[in-house]
Protein backbone atom coordinates (compact mmCIF):
# COMPACT_ATOMS: atom_id res chain seq x y z
CA UNK A 1 0.00 0.00 0.00
CA UNK A 2 1.19 3.35 -1.36
CA UNK A 3 1.71 5.88 1.07
CA UNK A 4 -0.38 8.99 1.26
CA UNK A 5 0.88 12.54 1.70
CA UNK A 6 -0.96 15.03 4.12
CA UNK A 7 -3.32 17.49 2.56
CA UNK A 8 -3.83 20.72 3.70
CA UNK A 9 -6.55 23.34 2.69
CA UNK A 10 -5.76 27.18 3.60
CA UNK A 11 -8.06 29.70 2.53
CA UNK A 12 -7.02 33.48 2.35
CA UNK A 13 -7.82 36.54 -0.02
CA UNK A 14 -4.72 37.02 -1.82
CA UNK A 15 -2.06 34.63 -2.36
CA UNK A 16 1.84 36.02 -3.48
CA UNK A 17 4.12 33.28 -4.54
CA UNK A 18 7.76 34.19 -4.47
CA UNK A 19 9.39 35.93 -1.46
CA UNK A 20 11.68 37.95 -3.31
CA UNK A 21 11.41 41.82 -3.76
CA UNK A 22 8.19 42.09 -5.69
CA UNK A 23 6.13 39.40 -3.60
CA UNK A 24 7.56 41.06 -0.43
CA UNK A 25 6.54 44.81 -1.32
CA UNK A 26 3.31 43.45 -2.81
CA UNK A 27 2.42 42.14 0.75
CA UNK A 28 3.80 45.66 2.51
CA UNK A 29 1.47 47.59 -0.15
CA UNK A 30 -1.35 44.98 0.71
CA UNK A 31 -1.00 45.62 4.58
CA UNK A 32 -0.52 48.92 4.37
CA UNK A 33 -3.47 49.96 2.25
CA UNK A 34 -6.17 47.17 3.04
CA UNK A 35 -7.32 44.95 5.45
CA UNK A 36 -6.90 41.50 2.88
CA UNK A 37 -5.05 38.70 4.47
CA UNK A 38 -2.31 37.69 2.56
CA UNK A 39 -0.31 34.14 2.44
CA UNK A 40 3.25 34.77 0.95
CA UNK A 41 4.45 30.90 -0.42
CA UNK A 42 8.14 31.04 -0.46
CA UNK A 43 10.36 27.85 -1.64
CA UNK A 44 13.49 29.17 0.26
CA UNK A 45 13.12 31.41 2.99
CA UNK A 46 12.12 34.98 2.59
CA UNK A 47 15.17 36.46 4.79
CA UNK A 48 17.48 35.67 1.92
CA UNK A 49 15.51 34.69 -1.22
CA UNK A 50 15.27 36.24 -4.78
CA UNK A 51 18.03 37.97 -6.97
CA UNK A 52 18.44 40.56 -3.99
CA UNK A 53 20.08 37.30 -1.75
CA UNK A 54 23.11 38.66 -1.28
CA UNK A 55 22.89 42.16 -1.93
CA UNK A 56 23.70 44.85 -4.12
CA UNK A 57 25.22 47.86 -4.16
CA UNK A 58 23.67 50.48 -6.14
CA UNK A 59 19.89 51.39 -7.87
CA UNK A 60 20.39 51.00 -11.28
CA UNK A 61 16.65 52.06 -12.34
CA UNK A 62 16.56 55.68 -10.64
CA UNK A 63 15.14 59.39 -11.85
CA UNK A 64 18.45 61.58 -10.89
CA UNK A 65 18.08 65.44 -10.73
CA UNK A 66 17.09 66.48 -14.14
CA UNK A 67 15.38 63.67 -15.43
CA UNK A 68 12.45 62.48 -16.08
CA UNK A 69 10.78 58.65 -16.23
CA UNK A 70 10.49 59.42 -19.95
CA UNK A 71 14.22 59.56 -20.14
CA UNK A 72 13.67 56.33 -18.82
CA UNK A 73 11.55 54.78 -21.21
CA UNK A 74 13.42 56.52 -23.93
CA UNK A 75 16.60 54.57 -22.75
CA UNK A 76 14.96 51.29 -21.96
CA UNK A 77 13.06 51.43 -25.65
CA UNK A 78 16.26 52.08 -27.49
CA UNK A 79 18.35 49.35 -24.95
CA UNK A 80 15.83 46.85 -26.63
CA UNK A 81 15.38 47.96 -29.93
CA UNK A 82 12.12 49.47 -29.88
CA UNK A 83 10.27 45.80 -28.44
CA UNK A 84 9.49 47.79 -25.08
CA UNK A 85 5.92 48.38 -23.44
CA UNK A 86 6.12 51.83 -23.23
CA UNK A 87 2.94 51.92 -21.00
CA UNK A 88 4.64 49.70 -18.33
CA UNK A 89 8.07 50.95 -18.33
CA UNK A 90 6.24 55.05 -17.77
CA UNK A 91 4.23 53.75 -14.59
CA UNK A 92 7.41 51.76 -12.74
CA UNK A 93 9.57 54.57 -13.80
CA UNK A 94 7.09 57.46 -12.02
CA UNK A 95 7.54 54.96 -8.87
CA UNK A 96 11.48 54.21 -9.00
CA UNK A 97 11.86 57.12 -6.51
CA UNK A 98 8.92 57.12 -4.08
CA UNK A 99 9.82 53.55 -3.59
CA UNK A 100 13.43 54.06 -3.35
CA UNK A 101 12.29 56.09 -0.26
CA UNK A 102 9.89 53.58 1.03
CA UNK A 103 13.33 51.15 1.57
CA UNK A 104 15.66 54.21 3.11
CA UNK A 105 12.89 54.83 5.74
CA UNK A 106 12.88 50.93 6.46
CA UNK A 107 16.68 51.02 7.25
CA UNK A 108 18.44 50.92 3.32
CA UNK A 109 21.34 52.50 3.70
CA UNK A 110 21.90 55.25 0.44
CA UNK A 111 25.34 57.18 -0.06
CA UNK A 112 24.66 61.05 0.03
CA UNK A 113 27.29 64.00 -0.68
CA UNK A 114 28.47 66.75 1.68
CA UNK A 115 24.76 68.21 0.52
CA UNK A 116 22.93 65.75 1.72
CA UNK A 117 21.95 64.67 -1.80
CA UNK A 118 22.44 60.75 -3.15
CA UNK A 119 25.36 59.98 -4.99
CA UNK A 120 24.53 59.35 -8.25
CA UNK A 121 26.76 56.65 -10.60
CA UNK A 122 25.65 57.43 -14.40
CA UNK A 123 22.24 58.62 -15.63
CA UNK A 124 20.48 56.56 -13.77
CA UNK A 125 21.97 55.11 -10.62
CA UNK A 126 22.25 55.77 -7.10
CA UNK A 127 25.02 54.57 -5.01
CA UNK A 128 23.67 52.13 -2.00
CA UNK A 129 25.45 50.12 0.50
CA UNK A 130 22.86 47.54 -0.01
CA UNK A 131 24.10 44.40 1.56
CA UNK A 132 21.55 44.07 3.83
CA UNK A 133 18.74 45.52 1.51
CA UNK A 134 16.53 42.15 1.42
CA UNK A 135 16.97 41.62 5.39
CA UNK A 136 15.29 44.88 5.96
CA UNK A 137 12.39 44.51 3.61
CA UNK A 138 11.61 40.63 5.29
CA UNK A 139 11.71 42.74 8.25
CA UNK A 140 9.01 44.75 7.22
CA UNK A 141 6.73 42.15 5.93
CA UNK A 142 7.29 40.08 9.32
CA UNK A 143 6.12 42.91 10.96
CA UNK A 144 3.08 43.42 8.63
CA UNK A 145 -0.31 43.18 9.68
CA UNK A 146 -2.55 40.18 8.40
CA UNK A 147 0.39 38.62 6.59
CA UNK A 148 1.21 35.27 6.46
CA UNK A 149 4.72 33.45 5.30
CA UNK A 150 4.99 30.12 4.63
CA UNK A 151 8.85 29.56 3.84
CA UNK A 152 9.68 26.24 2.25
CA UNK A 153 6.70 25.88 0.61
CA UNK A 154 7.06 25.26 -3.27
CA UNK A 155 4.02 25.68 -5.22
CA UNK A 156 3.89 23.81 -8.48
CA UNK A 157 0.88 24.66 -10.06
CA UNK A 158 -2.05 27.15 -10.30
CA UNK A 159 -5.68 26.90 -9.82
CA UNK A 160 -7.72 28.31 -12.23
CA UNK A 161 -11.12 27.74 -12.99
CA UNK A 162 -13.31 29.14 -16.70
CA UNK A 163 -9.51 31.09 -17.15
CA UNK A 164 -9.80 32.62 -13.69
CA UNK A 165 -7.45 32.79 -10.34
CA UNK A 166 -8.86 30.10 -7.82
CA UNK A 167 -5.05 29.49 -6.10
CA UNK A 168 -2.14 27.48 -6.12
CA UNK A 169 -0.85 24.09 -5.07
CA UNK A 170 2.64 22.91 -3.81
CA UNK A 171 4.46 21.21 -1.03
CA UNK A 172 6.23 21.49 1.98
CA UNK A 173 9.96 20.68 1.36
CA UNK A 174 10.86 19.08 4.71
CA UNK A 175 7.52 17.64 5.45
CA UNK A 176 5.37 15.01 3.79
CA UNK A 177 2.35 18.05 3.03
CA UNK A 178 0.65 18.95 0.11
CA UNK A 179 -0.87 22.59 0.61
CA UNK A 180 -3.83 23.32 -1.66
CA UNK A 181 -3.85 27.75 -0.92
CA UNK A 182 -7.56 28.89 -2.24
CA UNK A 183 -6.96 32.67 -2.99
CA UNK A 184 -9.36 35.55 -4.65
CA UNK A 185 -6.27 36.80 -6.20
CA UNK A 186 -3.11 35.56 -6.72
CA UNK A 187 0.42 37.37 -7.50
CA UNK A 188 3.16 35.37 -8.82
CA UNK A 189 6.57 37.00 -8.29
CA UNK A 190 8.59 33.96 -8.88
CA UNK A 191 11.62 35.64 -10.75
CA UNK A 192 13.37 34.51 -14.15
CA UNK A 193 15.18 31.46 -15.20
CA UNK A 194 18.25 30.38 -14.65
CA UNK A 195 20.38 26.69 -15.66
CA UNK A 196 18.43 26.56 -18.89
CA UNK A 197 21.74 25.90 -20.55
CA UNK A 198 25.27 25.08 -19.79
CA UNK A 199 26.91 27.27 -18.01
CA UNK A 200 30.49 29.33 -18.08
CA UNK A 201 32.20 27.15 -15.43
CA UNK A 202 31.42 22.90 -15.11
CA UNK A 203 30.77 20.34 -12.30
CA UNK A 204 30.97 21.82 -8.83
CA UNK A 205 31.17 25.70 -9.99
CA UNK A 206 28.26 24.99 -12.30
CA UNK A 207 26.22 27.20 -10.01
CA UNK A 208 28.68 29.90 -9.99
CA UNK A 209 26.61 32.27 -12.58
CA UNK A 210 24.74 35.73 -12.91
CA UNK A 211 21.69 34.97 -11.98
CA UNK A 212 19.87 33.02 -8.99
CA UNK A 213 20.40 29.30 -9.70
CA UNK A 214 17.34 28.91 -7.45
CA UNK A 215 15.44 30.56 -10.26
CA UNK A 216 14.19 28.15 -12.08
CA UNK A 217 11.43 29.43 -14.56
CA UNK A 218 8.81 28.42 -12.00
CA UNK A 219 5.97 31.38 -12.53
CA UNK A 220 6.48 31.24 -16.42
CA UNK A 221 6.04 27.33 -16.35
CA UNK A 222 2.89 27.79 -14.07
CA UNK A 223 1.20 30.30 -16.13
CA UNK A 224 2.34 28.33 -19.48
CA UNK A 225 0.44 25.59 -18.15
CA UNK A 226 -2.52 27.30 -16.98
CA UNK A 227 -3.12 29.16 -20.38
CA UNK A 228 -1.80 32.41 -19.74
CA UNK A 229 -0.41 34.28 -22.80
CA UNK A 230 3.37 35.07 -22.23
CA UNK A 231 5.56 37.36 -24.36
CA UNK A 232 9.11 37.78 -25.60
CA UNK A 233 10.73 34.77 -24.59
CA UNK A 234 13.05 35.15 -28.10
CA UNK A 235 14.69 38.21 -25.64
CA UNK A 236 17.47 36.28 -24.03
CA UNK A 237 19.59 37.80 -21.63
CA UNK A 238 23.30 37.34 -21.66
CA UNK A 239 25.08 38.73 -19.04
CA UNK A 240 28.48 40.35 -19.51
CA UNK A 241 30.97 39.38 -16.39
CA UNK A 242 34.24 38.88 -14.71
CA UNK A 243 35.87 35.86 -16.47
CA UNK A 244 35.78 33.09 -14.09
CA UNK A 245 34.24 34.96 -10.68
CA UNK A 246 30.84 35.91 -13.00
CA UNK A 247 31.07 39.17 -11.18
CA UNK A 248 29.14 42.19 -12.12
CA UNK A 249 30.64 45.06 -14.67
CA UNK A 250 28.42 47.70 -14.36
CA UNK A 251 30.08 48.56 -11.67
CA UNK A 252 33.91 48.66 -13.23
CA UNK A 253 32.19 50.24 -16.77
CA UNK A 254 29.94 52.39 -15.29
CA UNK A 255 31.64 53.29 -11.66
CA UNK A 256 35.34 54.16 -13.12
CA UNK A 257 34.30 54.21 -16.12
CA UNK A 258 36.35 51.69 -17.78
CA UNK A 259 36.50 51.01 -21.16
CA UNK A 260 35.86 47.30 -23.54
CA UNK A 261 39.38 46.51 -24.91
CA UNK A 262 40.41 43.29 -26.70
CA UNK A 263 44.57 42.06 -26.09
CA UNK A 264 45.70 44.57 -28.71
CA UNK A 265 44.53 47.56 -26.49
CA UNK A 266 41.45 48.42 -28.96
CA UNK A 267 38.62 50.50 -27.14
CA UNK A 268 35.81 47.74 -29.46
CA UNK A 269 32.59 48.87 -27.75
CA UNK A 270 33.48 51.85 -30.07
CA UNK A 271 32.99 49.40 -33.17
CA UNK A 272 30.05 47.63 -31.84
CA UNK A 273 28.26 49.98 -29.25
CA UNK A 274 27.01 50.29 -25.92
CA UNK A 275 23.94 48.60 -25.83
CA UNK A 276 23.33 45.31 -23.43
CA UNK A 277 23.41 42.92 -26.17
CA UNK A 278 25.68 44.91 -28.52
CA UNK A 279 28.61 45.00 -25.52
CA UNK A 280 28.33 40.97 -25.32
CA UNK A 281 28.16 40.77 -28.97
CA UNK A 282 31.08 43.10 -29.07
CA UNK A 283 33.00 40.71 -26.85
CA UNK A 284 31.82 37.54 -28.68
CA UNK A 285 32.70 38.57 -32.32
CA UNK A 286 36.35 40.22 -31.01
CA UNK A 287 37.32 36.67 -29.89
CA UNK A 288 36.03 35.04 -32.84
CA UNK A 289 38.59 37.39 -34.91
CA UNK A 290 41.67 36.30 -32.90
CA UNK A 291 41.39 39.52 -30.75
CA UNK A 292 40.73 38.34 -27.30
CA UNK A 293 40.72 38.07 -24.54
CA UNK A 294 38.47 40.92 -23.68
CA UNK A 295 38.97 43.57 -20.97
CA UNK A 296 37.58 46.31 -19.50
CA UNK A 297 40.64 48.42 -19.15
CA UNK A 298 40.93 48.71 -15.21
CA UNK A 299 44.66 49.83 -15.75
CA UNK A 300 43.85 53.32 -16.80
CA UNK A 301 41.89 54.15 -13.46
CA UNK A 302 43.06 56.00 -10.71
CA UNK A 303 45.02 54.34 -7.96
CA UNK A 304 42.57 55.68 -5.66
CA UNK A 305 39.76 53.96 -7.40
CA UNK A 306 41.23 50.45 -6.01
CA UNK A 307 40.37 50.40 -2.68
CA UNK A 308 36.20 51.41 -3.99
CA UNK A 309 36.53 48.55 -6.15
CA UNK A 310 37.72 46.21 -3.66
CA UNK A 311 35.09 47.02 -1.18
CA UNK A 312 32.20 47.41 -3.25
CA UNK A 313 32.75 43.72 -5.10
CA UNK A 314 33.42 42.65 -1.48
CA UNK A 315 29.40 43.43 -1.01
CA UNK A 316 28.09 41.63 -4.08
CA UNK A 317 30.89 39.58 -5.65
CA UNK A 318 33.52 38.60 -3.04
CA UNK A 319 35.02 36.04 -5.43
CA UNK A 320 36.10 38.89 -7.51
CA UNK A 321 37.69 40.71 -5.09
CA UNK A 322 39.85 37.57 -3.75
CA UNK A 323 40.52 37.37 -7.17
CA UNK A 324 42.30 40.51 -7.34
CA UNK A 325 43.84 40.13 -3.74
CA UNK A 326 45.19 36.57 -4.78
CA UNK A 327 47.19 37.88 -8.07
CA UNK A 328 49.03 40.51 -5.75
CA UNK A 329 47.78 43.27 -8.09
CA UNK A 330 45.27 45.50 -7.15
CA UNK A 331 42.59 47.05 -10.12
CA UNK A 332 44.07 49.42 -11.16
CA UNK A 333 47.70 47.31 -11.86
CA UNK A 334 46.03 44.94 -14.55
CA UNK A 335 42.71 44.81 -16.90
CA UNK A 336 39.73 42.45 -15.79
CA UNK A 337 39.12 39.82 -18.56
CA UNK A 338 35.26 39.56 -19.72
CA UNK A 339 32.96 36.74 -21.04
CA UNK A 340 29.34 36.92 -21.79
CA UNK A 341 27.38 34.32 -19.66
CA UNK A 342 25.19 31.32 -20.63
CA UNK A 343 21.68 32.56 -21.92
CA UNK A 344 19.15 33.57 -19.10
CA UNK A 345 15.34 34.72 -19.42
CA UNK A 346 14.45 37.47 -17.27
CA UNK A 347 11.74 40.03 -17.25
CA UNK A 348 13.93 42.57 -14.99
CA UNK A 349 16.51 42.88 -17.98
CA UNK A 350 14.97 42.10 -20.78
CA UNK A 351 11.16 41.92 -21.59
CA UNK A 352 10.83 38.06 -21.33
CA UNK A 353 7.49 37.08 -19.19
CA UNK A 354 3.70 37.23 -18.81
CA UNK A 355 2.11 39.54 -21.17
CA UNK A 356 0.13 41.70 -18.64
CA UNK A 357 -2.08 45.08 -18.91
CA UNK A 358 -1.38 48.22 -17.15
CA UNK A 359 -2.10 47.25 -13.80
CA UNK A 360 0.17 43.54 -13.91
CA UNK A 361 -2.45 41.41 -14.40
CA UNK A 362 -1.98 38.39 -16.76
CA UNK A 363 -4.34 37.18 -19.19
CA UNK A 364 -5.97 34.79 -16.47
CA UNK A 365 -8.38 36.87 -14.85
CA UNK A 366 -7.21 37.54 -11.13
CA UNK A 367 -3.56 36.30 -11.57
CA UNK A 368 -0.99 39.30 -11.59
CA UNK A 369 2.48 39.07 -12.26
CA UNK A 370 5.28 41.25 -10.94
CA UNK A 371 9.54 41.80 -10.75
CA UNK A 372 11.94 39.38 -13.25
CA UNK A 373 8.57 37.02 -14.00
CA UNK A 374 6.41 39.94 -15.51
CA UNK A 375 7.24 40.35 -19.41
CA UNK A 376 7.26 43.66 -21.54
CA UNK A 377 9.35 46.17 -18.73
CA UNK A 378 12.69 45.80 -19.26
CA UNK A 379 15.88 47.47 -17.18
CA UNK A 380 13.43 47.55 -15.10
CA UNK A 381 16.00 46.40 -12.21
CA UNK A 382 15.33 46.23 -8.02
CA UNK A 383 13.12 49.56 -8.36
CA UNK A 384 11.05 48.43 -10.79
CA UNK A 385 10.51 44.59 -9.48
CA UNK A 386 9.23 47.02 -6.09
CA UNK A 387 7.12 49.45 -8.28
CA UNK A 388 5.29 46.41 -9.81
CA UNK A 389 4.78 44.24 -6.73
CA UNK A 390 2.97 48.09 -5.46
CA UNK A 391 0.79 48.67 -9.01
CA UNK A 392 -0.25 45.19 -8.76
CA UNK A 393 -0.95 45.35 -4.74
CA UNK A 394 -3.13 48.26 -5.29
CA UNK A 395 -5.05 46.62 -8.11
CA UNK A 396 -5.97 44.02 -6.33
CA UNK A 397 -7.44 46.17 -3.75
CA UNK A 398 -8.97 48.28 -6.11
CA UNK A 399 -10.78 44.83 -7.70
CA UNK A 400 -11.14 42.61 -4.72
CA UNK A 401 -15.11 41.15 -4.43
CA UNK A 402 -16.11 40.67 -0.99
CA UNK A 403 -18.76 38.39 -1.82
CA UNK A 404 -16.80 36.04 -3.74
CA UNK A 405 -16.50 32.52 -2.74
CA UNK A 406 -13.84 30.58 -4.22
CA UNK A 407 -14.13 26.97 -5.77
CA UNK A 408 -11.36 24.91 -6.47
CA UNK A 409 -11.28 21.94 -8.95
CA UNK A 410 -10.91 19.43 -6.31
CA UNK A 411 -10.22 16.87 -9.17
CA UNK A 412 -7.17 18.22 -10.26
CA UNK A 413 -6.00 19.14 -6.92
CA UNK A 414 -6.05 14.90 -6.68
CA UNK A 415 -4.45 14.69 -9.49
CA UNK A 416 -1.84 16.34 -8.72
CA UNK A 417 -1.37 15.00 -5.19
CA UNK A 418 -1.20 11.41 -7.21
CA UNK A 419 1.66 13.16 -10.02
CA UNK A 420 3.85 14.55 -6.08
CA UNK A 421 3.65 10.78 -4.62
CA UNK A 422 4.17 8.65 -7.47
CA UNK A 423 7.15 10.45 -8.41
CA UNK A 424 8.60 10.18 -4.37
CA UNK A 425 7.19 5.98 -4.16
CA UNK A 426 8.12 5.62 -7.92
CA UNK A 427 10.15 2.10 -8.21
CA UNK A 428 11.24 3.11 -11.89
CA UNK A 429 14.41 5.56 -11.34
CA UNK A 430 16.20 5.00 -14.53
CA UNK A 431 17.51 8.81 -15.12
CA UNK A 432 18.56 11.16 -12.11
CA UNK A 433 17.35 14.59 -12.10
CA UNK A 434 21.36 15.63 -12.04
CA UNK A 435 21.35 13.66 -15.65
CA UNK A 436 18.61 14.64 -17.56
CA UNK A 437 19.14 18.27 -16.28
CA UNK A 438 22.83 18.00 -17.77
CA UNK A 439 21.05 16.64 -20.46
CA UNK A 440 18.67 19.59 -21.33
CA UNK A 441 21.59 22.17 -20.68
CA UNK A 442 24.07 20.42 -23.59
CA UNK A 443 20.87 20.41 -25.93
CA UNK A 444 19.92 23.70 -25.37
CA UNK A 445 24.37 24.98 -25.74
CA UNK A 446 24.40 23.00 -29.14
CA UNK A 447 21.02 23.52 -30.55
CA UNK A 448 19.41 26.76 -29.36
CA UNK A 449 21.95 29.14 -28.92
CA UNK A 450 24.62 28.73 -26.41
CA UNK A 451 27.95 29.63 -25.21
CA UNK A 452 29.59 26.69 -27.52
CA UNK A 453 27.58 27.90 -30.61
CA UNK A 454 28.59 31.87 -29.83
CA UNK A 455 25.28 31.92 -29.19
CA UNK A 456 24.13 31.86 -32.62
CA UNK A 457 21.45 29.33 -34.22
CA UNK A 458 19.49 28.60 -37.44
CA UNK A 459 16.17 26.77 -37.94
CA UNK A 460 17.54 23.54 -38.26
CA UNK A 461 19.28 23.42 -35.06
CA UNK A 462 16.15 24.61 -33.06
CA UNK A 463 13.71 22.30 -34.54
CA UNK A 464 16.45 19.85 -33.48
CA UNK A 465 16.66 21.20 -29.75
CA UNK A 466 12.70 21.11 -29.86
CA UNK A 467 12.55 17.47 -30.81
CA UNK A 468 15.68 16.55 -27.75
CA UNK A 469 13.51 18.80 -25.34
CA UNK A 470 10.51 16.63 -25.85
CA UNK A 471 12.51 13.48 -25.51
CA UNK A 472 13.96 14.50 -21.95
CA UNK A 473 10.44 15.64 -20.82
CA UNK A 474 9.04 11.99 -21.53
CA UNK A 475 12.02 10.41 -19.80
CA UNK A 476 11.29 12.68 -16.60
CA UNK A 477 8.68 9.99 -15.45
CA UNK A 478 11.14 7.60 -15.15
CA UNK A 479 12.88 9.82 -11.77
CA UNK A 480 12.08 9.46 -8.37
CA UNK A 481 12.42 11.46 -5.45
CA UNK A 482 13.51 10.03 -2.21
CA UNK A 483 12.25 13.01 0.29
CA UNK A 484 10.05 15.64 -0.49
CA UNK A 485 13.79 17.76 -0.90
CA UNK A 486 14.56 15.59 -3.57
CA UNK A 487 11.01 16.22 -5.44
CA UNK A 488 11.28 20.12 -5.27
CA UNK A 489 13.90 19.03 -7.88
CA UNK A 490 12.74 17.20 -9.94
CA UNK A 491 10.00 20.02 -10.41
CA UNK A 492 12.35 22.53 -11.24
CA UNK A 493 13.79 20.26 -13.52
CA UNK A 494 10.12 20.34 -15.21
CA UNK A 495 10.12 23.93 -14.95
CA UNK A 496 13.16 24.18 -16.53
CA UNK A 497 12.14 21.71 -19.80
CA UNK A 498 8.79 23.89 -19.52
CA UNK A 499 10.43 27.46 -20.34
CA UNK A 500 12.79 25.73 -22.80
CA UNK A 501 9.50 24.55 -24.99
CA UNK A 502 8.84 28.03 -25.18
CA UNK A 503 12.42 29.82 -25.63
CA UNK A 504 12.83 27.97 -28.57
CA UNK A 505 9.46 28.51 -30.13
CA UNK A 506 10.02 31.99 -29.91
CA UNK A 507 13.28 32.09 -31.34
CA UNK A 508 12.08 30.32 -34.12
CA UNK A 509 9.11 32.70 -34.85
CA UNK A 510 11.18 35.76 -34.66
CA UNK A 511 12.77 35.27 -38.41
CA UNK A 512 15.02 37.88 -37.69
CA UNK A 513 18.25 39.27 -35.58
CA UNK A 514 17.08 41.85 -33.82
CA UNK A 515 19.70 42.06 -30.55
CA UNK A 516 22.88 40.57 -31.59
CA UNK A 517 23.57 37.77 -29.15
CA UNK A 518 20.38 38.10 -27.20
CA UNK A 519 19.26 35.91 -30.61
CA UNK A 520 21.45 35.87 -33.20
CA UNK A 521 19.74 33.70 -35.91
CA UNK A 522 22.20 32.94 -38.67
CA UNK A 523 19.46 32.42 -40.97
CA UNK A 524 18.30 35.90 -40.72
CA UNK A 525 21.20 37.67 -39.83
CA UNK A 526 19.43 41.43 -40.31
CA UNK A 527 16.97 43.29 -38.49
CA UNK A 528 13.76 43.33 -40.25
CA UNK A 529 10.90 45.84 -39.65
CA UNK A 530 8.18 43.54 -40.39
CA UNK A 531 8.87 41.57 -36.76
CA UNK A 532 8.97 45.27 -35.27
CA UNK A 533 6.35 43.25 -32.89
CA UNK A 534 5.51 41.28 -29.84
CA UNK A 535 6.13 37.52 -30.15
CA UNK A 536 3.82 35.63 -27.54
CA UNK A 537 2.59 32.73 -26.87
CA UNK A 538 0.15 30.44 -25.57
CA UNK A 539 -0.71 26.75 -24.96
CA UNK A 540 -3.43 25.43 -26.08
CA UNK A 541 -3.87 21.51 -26.41
CA UNK A 542 -0.90 21.35 -25.09
CA UNK A 543 0.79 22.76 -28.52
CA UNK A 544 2.35 26.38 -27.66
CA UNK A 545 0.18 28.43 -30.36
CA UNK A 546 1.87 31.79 -31.63
CA UNK A 547 -0.06 34.83 -31.16
CA UNK A 548 2.20 38.04 -33.02
CA UNK A 549 0.80 41.42 -31.51
CA UNK A 550 1.55 45.27 -32.50
CA UNK A 551 3.74 47.44 -30.18
CA UNK A 552 1.53 49.46 -28.12
CA UNK A 553 2.56 52.92 -26.98
CA UNK A 554 -0.73 54.00 -25.40
CA UNK A 555 -0.95 55.16 -21.74
CA UNK A 556 -2.84 52.39 -20.45
CA UNK A 557 -3.65 49.00 -21.87
CA UNK A 558 -6.40 46.45 -21.31
CA UNK A 559 -6.36 42.86 -22.42
CA UNK A 560 -9.12 42.37 -24.99
CA UNK A 561 -9.05 38.93 -25.81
Amino acid sequence: MSKKLEHIVITTDVLIIGGGTAGCFAALTLSKNSNLNVVVAEKANVKRSGCLAAGVNAINAYIIEGRKPEDYVDYATKDAAGIVRHDLLLTAARKFNATTKVMEQLGLVILKDENGKYVARGNRNIKINGENFKPILTKAVEEAKRVTILNNLNITDLLVENNEAMGAIGFHISHEKVYEIRAQKVLVATGGAAGLYKPNNPGFSRHKMWYPPFNTGAGYAMGILAGAEMTSFEMRFIALRCKDTIAPTGTIAQGVGAKQVNSRGDVYEEKYGITTSERVYGTVKENQLGNGPCYLQTSKIEKEKDEELLKAYLNMAPSQTLKWIESGKNPSEQDVEIAGTEPYIVGGHTASGYWVNTKRETTIKGLYAAGDVAGGCPQKYVTGALAEGEIAALDIIDKFDATKSIQTNSSFVSKKMKEYEDILYNQSDFFTVEELEEAMQKVMDEYAGGISTHYQFNEKQLKLADEKIDQIRQMTKHVRANDMHELMFVYELKERLTVCKSVIAHLLHRKETRWHSFNENLDYPNTDEGYFKYINSILVNDELKIIVRDIIKEADYEHTN
